[in-house]
């Protein structure tokens, strides 16, 4: 993905699952790209009732299985409590004994409210993961399994 100015994303054709790419100046900006591109591929909760916010810390042994970790936070979420991030703020990414650590909160909006407009998420694959900083800042992808 060639180096892009601010932050944003977009999808990428892919066959059968959702592929999508991030930019950002910061690490935690480009997963929270990721986490928006993730969600805004399924679901619109612009209009979505807010029921809380929910804060977690992902712990991963890289940067890449930071992003993996918080999208399947945000898929288990989804699944278990009803939920979809209709916000969310991430703090900075920090060492943790040896591994990589990041805490987010989400502003959570209940799925039963949301307007479905694609394919909901399943699992996050691992396969061409990637988070890495660039000379034009931090870039990233993933393929979630639809």
């Amino acid at each position: 993905m060639p180096p892009r100015a601010g932050s944003g994303h977009q999808t990428v054709p892919h066959t059968a699952d959702l592929r999508v790419e991030a930019w950002s100046p910061t690490a935690e900006g480009c997963i929270g790209e990721l986490v928006r591109a993730v969600v805004d591929s399924f679901a619109d909760v612009s209009a979505a009732r807010i029921v809380g916010e929910r804060t977690c810390t992902v712990i991963a042994s890289s940067d890449a299985d930071l992003l993996a970790g918080v999208l399947e936070e945000v898929i288990y979420r989804m699944d278990a409590d009803g939920e979809l991030p209709a916000a969310l703020a991430l703090g900075a990414i920090r060492d943790a004994d040896g591994a990589r650590a990041l805490e987010i909160r989400f502003r959570m909006a209940d799925t039963a409210t949301a307007t479905l407009v694609g394919a909901v998420p399943k699992a996050v694959s691992l396969h061409d993961l990637d988070l890495r900083a660039g000379p034009g800042g931090w870039t990233g992808r993933v393929t979630v399994d639809v």
